[in-house]
């Protein structure tokens, strides 16, 4: 029997479990299996790995992306250049950690983008906005940090000027804001000066239109929801675990 899993806290709004589940019915995998840790200190992952011997790969989401790191054996380079792992491959003692978020969000970007999305404003700055900094770096966007505290990498939500809105046409949403059950939360940005110009991109995939997407979307702005970043990333998890 091939073991997979998801890690994280708390898990009530993972789609992991019943995704996985449909595409071993789907392609006649009767010897795999998905289950779900929900951990509340990452460091339960070694007691999760020591007991369950046919574990081949995790997913890890909120909030372990970063701090899973200093368990892990082995890391890629670019999940080492990120700071940031979704996905843990398990041989035997060894533990291998890779990013996948990144080939997820880019995947679901590219075919978005318009020559004019040349700066973005990237909201948060936790392990997804990681990826979603290392993708916008290789497309050579430049792009604002936004924090709710304001540091030499980012700026506030008070310092978004109707200049910055204007010029920075993407607005990627990397934080939990607006996620199930917390539909009523968006993050607090200008909304009634988005254009149809621009692009407003949101992580969260439930609910499938959050209230940021929604005001983008009332001011004619470009949509998009984190659903298919999500499938794009778990078949790449799905690859690495069984290469």
């Amino acid at each position: 029997m091939k073991q997979y899993g998801l890690i994280g806290y708390p898990l009530g709004h993972s789609f992991s479990k019943k995704y996985f589940e449909e595409k071993f019915k789907r392609e006649h995998l009767q010897d795999c299996s998905f289950e779900l840790f929900s951990i509340k200190k990452v460091e339960e992952l070694k007691k999760i790995i020591a007991s369950n011997q046919n574990l081949k790969g995790l997913a890890v989401t909120i909030p372990y992306k970063e701090a899973v790191m200093t368990l892990l054996t082995e890391i890629s380079d670019t999940a080492k250049e990120i700071g940031a792992v979704n996905c843990i491959k398990i041989i035997d003692e060894k533990t291998i950690g890779y990013n996948t978020d990144v080939i997820g969000f880019e995947k679901s970007l590219l075919p978005l983008l318009k020559p004019h999305h040349t700066k973005a404003l990237v909201l948060g700055t936790g392990g997804a906005s990681k990826a979603v900094q290392y993708v916008l770096k290789k497309l050579n966007i430049y792009f604002l940090l936004v924090s709710r505290i304001k540091t030499n990498a980012t700026i506030t939500y008070e310092n978004i000027s109707s200049e910055i809105i204007q010029t920075h046409t993407l607005i990627i949403n990397t934080t939990p804001l607006g996620m199930t059950p917390n539909e009523e939360d968006f993050a607090d940005i200008p909304y009634y000066l988005l254009t149809p110009k621009h692009l407003l991109y949101d992580l969260i995939y439930k609910p499938e239109k959050t209230l940021f997407l929604q005001k983008g979307e009332e001011h004619g702005s470009e949509i998009k929801n984190g659903f298919e970043m999500l499938i794009l990333q778990a078949e790449e998890n799905y690859k690495l675990w069984n290469q």
